[in-house]
């Protein structure tokens, strides 16, 4: 045999690949948020990437710290707590429970899951704000805020509730408006409410400590859009960009908030103040590694201090900016730790071509899929990571589910496994047969699998994980194929020895499909792993045609995965489609009338038809449209929160109604002259009020 088959057919060289050889490995997965169970977007956003990057750098031998834990401050769980009647300690405890069994139960193999509740993450924050604090980061402010004379405490944001200026939404928040997307200050709210009594809030000046993020750009922009311009993906870099070098630059933001749930502010003049949960947050990384650390019986700091340590921070899209700009600002000035070597984040996952909603109960929640398909983890890991998320939004449908476990992972990969370990019990009772002369057919198919190892290594190394999946995918296929190719079932009637030969080579591939599989499919891994006794299960191994001799016992075989039926899909189907009738029955109604008005006031309202001749994305904005309108006077930029459901091209050339004396308001840097009319229908769709007919530009609306 030739001896480039029995040698270790693996080559990865990280020099090769022009990349730092690194001691260690710091791998980090997005802070879930305590306040709901987890659902199959978050595990495709950034858990499943992580562990499958995870369970590779471990395969490979090298020193690895996986950390994550629960996010549990911040205003969404004081508004659950409040909206439950218990405790925000309640909530939290609740959820960081059920999430911690999910991740366990699903296979994501977190060496530590901590919160940021604990002592450990309460001091470390505490400690690394009062470290910028004595080296004169921070700006202190005096700035109004809205104060609920009631309630006697300072609102935060999501604590307001107002009509927003520039779409006419009754129920936006302080920070945000959920239908047009316009980014808001609670000041910008019309007629604001208190969510806590209901009341106006007062203006009240109030005392904050700013991050001035503008006197890092110089280097934010060196070190994302020059030194890393080639290995960040192109998502990344284009969010960082639009906020690097928008018009209006990066601004101070505000580390700290009036609240009572948090981490208090580690200042005497600062009572009744916490950090803000995006100051803590991903400190909760450092926390948790500190936890994991002393379990060990191991210093944490290299893991975090030390030029040889890889940082990777798996992330989802709405978190691009805190993981590349903030925190990496907060660390470079703080001077004592390293920068993230790559964020590589997902975009996000849709649901039967619907964005998931938890509010809407639009999802498929981890907790229950795990109750529903026992047994079943793994086809859910290879389902999510073929549609990753990685470069653009992708949709999850039962179908495609179904489509994928049926066509591929039964018919393909586990009919491959199950022919070999069956045919060998059946042939050789259930030992591994000599390997005799080699035909053609054996040493083109070994090969072709010798690449196999170093190519999927290349794209885990890359952060390309559907590639990596194709290709392992492909390396099962070639070894089906060749089953099917050389037919043992027919040989073992005229040649015995011949049919050795095709076995020991289809048990070999089998082993090493066990080592390639291990990062996307662990439990699938294991289950070959056992069948095959394999006792050498490492990275560097994979590609030997020789981790089974002949000899060798296997046990028997038992099916890897179960075709799933049709009532199946329907099922689930049925369960989106009960959750959202139910939804709309509960919590769509007309809005109420509002409170009369005069006829005078009325008549203030100047509503025309107006023509849209140009349309334009906003930067820094994933809602806001630039549209400029043709008024039969003259032209007007108006911005509308319609950028996700409405292209540019689309609205060129579409007449619609406008109240064309609403005063000017600047957003994303630009000034919106005006406001463009729609209805909203129970799905939460704009349609465009269009005159039934073309009129002149200007008609007035009477």
């Amino acid at each position: 045999m030739p001896a480039y088959f029995t040698q270790n057919l693996f080559s990865l060289s990280l020099c090769a690949m022009s990349e730092k050889i690194f001691k260690r490995y710091t791998i980090t997965s997005a802070l879930p948020y305590a306040n709901g169970p987890l659902h199959i977007g978050h595990l495709a956003g950034c858990y499943i990437p992580s562990d499958i990057y995870v369970r590779y750098l471990r395969l490979q031998k090298r020193d690895v710290a996986y950390v994550c834990g629960s996010d549990e401050h911040g205003v969404a769980i004081t508004i659950k707590a409040k909206n439950e009647n218990i405790s925000p300690q309640e909530v939290v405890d609740r959820y960081h429970g059920i999430m911690k069994e999910s991740f366990k139960k699903f296979g994501i193999s977190f060496d530590h899951y901590s919160r940021t509740s604990s002592p450990v993450h309460h001091e470390t924050a505490g400690q690394l704000f009062k470290d910028l604090y004595d080296q004169g980061e921070f700006v202190e402010k005096e700035t109004e805020q809205y104060y609920d004379e009631e309630a006697g405490q300072f609102l935060a944001d999501r604590y307001i509730e107002g009509t927003c200026p520039n779409c006419g939404y009754d129920q936006a928040y302080g920070d945000q408006c959920e239908k047009c997307g316009s980014s808001l200050s609670p000041t910008d709210l019309i007629h604001p409410k208190s969510k806590l009594s209901g009341n106006t809030p007062v203006l009240k000046m109030t005392r904050h400590w700013f991050l001035d993020l503008g006197k890092y750009t110089p280097f934010l922009k060196q070190w994302i859009l020059k030194d890393h311009a080639h290995d960040w993906k192109n998502n990344v870099l284009g969010q960082c960009r639009s906020w690097l070098e928008a018009g209006d630059g990066l601004q101070a933001r505000s580390m700290t908030r009036d609240m009572d749930w948090g981490i208090p502010v580690p200042l005497p003049e600062a009572k009744g103040k916490v950090l803000y949960v995006w100051f803590d947050a991903p400190i909760g990384y450092i926390s948790s590694t500190k936890e994991w650390a002393k379990e060990k019986g191991i210093d944490w700091e290299p893991y975090w201090k030390d030029q040889d340590t890889k940082l990777v921070h798996f992330i989802g899209k709405d978190n691009i900016v805190f993981h590349c700009i903030t925190f990496p600002a907060i660390l470079k000035t703080h001077g004592d730790f390293i920068l993230p070597d790559n964020v590589p984040a997902n975009e996000f996952l849709n649901l039967e071509g619907q964005k998931i909603s938890t509010s809407r109960n639009w999802a498929v929640w981890l907790h229950e899929y795990l109750e529903e398909f026992p047994g079943q983890e793994d086809v859910l890991r290879y389902v999510l990571t073929a549609n990753a998320p990685e470069t653009k939004d992708n949709d999850f449908t039962w179908k495609d589910f179904q489509a994928r476990n049926n066509n591929e992972l039964v018919a393909v990969y586990g009919n491959f496994i199950n022919r070999a370990v069956v045919l060998t019990h059946k042939y050789f009772q259930g030992k591994v047969p000599e390997k005799s002369s080699l035909q053609p057919i054996d040493e083109e198919v070994m090969l072709a699998l010798q690449s196999y190892p170093d190519k999927i290594a290349q794209s885990l190394e890359r952060y390309r994980f559907r590639e990596a999946l194709a290709l392992m995918m492909d390396f099962a296929r070639t070894g089906n194929k060749y089953l099917a190719d050389t037919e043992p079932w027919k040989t073992i009637k005229t040649d015995r020895e011949r049919t050795g030969t095709i076995l020991n080579i289809a048990l070999n591939i089998a082993a090493n499909l066990s080592i390639l599989s291990a990062p996307f499919l662990p439990f699938t891994a294991e289950k070959i792993k056992a069948m095959l006794g394999l006792k050498i299960f490492n990275w560097e191994n994979a590609g030997q045609m020789d981790l089974l001799k002949a000899g060798d016992e296997i046990n028997p075989g038992s099916l890897l995965f179960q075709k799933v039926e049709d009532s199946t899909v329907e099922k689930q189907v049925q369960k989106l489609l009960d959750s959202k009738s139910k939804n709309e029955e509960v919590q769509y109604q007309t809005d109420p009338v509002k409170p009369l008005i005069a006829f005078d006031d009325f008549t203030k309202l100047d509503l025309r038809v107006v023509t849209i001749i140009k349309a334009e994305k906003v930067k820094k904005s994933k809602k806001l449209l630039q549209l400029t309108v043709d008024t039969g006077q003259v032209k007007k930029t108006v911005l509308s929160g319609v950028a996700e459901q409405f292209e540019p091209e689309f609205l060129i050339g579409k007449q619609v109604t406008m109240l064309i004396n609403l005063a000017p308001k600047k957003m994303a840097g630009i000034a919106s002259e005006g406001m463009i009319l729609m209805a909203e229908d129970a799905e939460g769709k704009f349609k465009l009020l269009t005159p039934h007919e073309s009129t002149n530009p200007g008609s007035t609306i009477r």
